[in-house]
């Protein structure tokens, strides 16, 4: 919940300026509140490289859900991607499992990308349930959907304990998670749907820590929070994104 509609074309307008060249090796998705989505989308321009999404939306088209949002109105504002799960809406808005698997079909229906959000808490990951965390969380949200719609999602890695505390995963903890969740997917779908599956890690992503979470071929993307709110270090991320890519890794 950042920026208002103004502040954010005005965000967008000027990390335009700032981004690298456009590139076939990265995608980058600009997420703001429903407020802003249609100012955003204009500053953009019909030609932009930035794909636009949105943070939530509801499962259902229209109908008594004051305050909801649903994916034929996001579609019509041009948006490409939802980020649905994350875990603030889990914590903050006791959004629930079987919530979120109605919003990804809602998403895939509607030719949205859903980004599925999930990830371990500190007493969790203390506890040594990781493994297990995600395992649910994962098969709450994806079981029993087409082969069509898990091609279509994303998968974001973001463990609570590091989201907005400054802390990151380490490397080493960010590969292990990202593993664990190809296992799952491979079993959930299958082995070709688990490597082609793209898996973001996010909590506490960084202009000093981007490079060596992508040095992993484990790790394909960042889902970027506070540092995405300031136009350089966010271009920085992106640059180092695009840098680190076109390398081969």
């Amino acid at each position: 919940m950042n920026k208002t509609a103004s502040e954010a074309a005005v965000f967008v307008r000027e990390l335009k300026e700032r981004l690298p060249a456009p590139s076939t090796t990265i995608e980058l998705v600009v997420a703001p509140p429903f407020t802003a989505l249609e100012s955003v989308r204009i500053a953009l321009g019909p030609s932009s490289p930035i794909q636009l999404g949105a943070q939530n939306l509801f499962w259902d088209d229209r109908g008594a859900y004051t305050g909801e949002v649903s994916a034929p109105m996001l579609t019509d504002l041009g948006c490409r991607y939802v980020i649905l799960g994350h875990s603030e809406r889990r914590i903050l808005f006791g959004e629930q499992s079987d919530h979120i698997h109605k919003k990804i079909r809602a998403a895939h229906n509607h030719g949205l990308r859903p980004i599925l959000c999930i990830g371990e808490t500190l007493a969790e990951r203390d506890n040594g349930t990781t493994d297990h965390v995600l395992t649910q969380q994962l098969r709450d949200g994806l079981s029993g959907l087409a082969t069509e719609t898990l091609a279509a999602v994303t998968v974001a890695y973001e463990p609570v304990w590091a989201i907005g505390t400054g802390k990151s995963a380490t490397v080493d903890q960010a590969v292990a998670a990202h593993r664990t969740i190809r296992r799952v997917l491979a079993a959930i779908a299958s082995p070709s749907i688990a490597d082609g599956t793209r898996i973001l890690y996010g909590g506490s992503v960084t202009p000093h820590n981007i490079e060596s979470l992508l040095a992993s071929d484990q790790i394909d993307g960042a889902l970027v929070g506070g540092a995405c709110l300031q136009v350089e270090s966010f271009a920085t991320i992106a640059t180092v994104a695009s840098v680190t890519r076109s390398i081969g890794v």
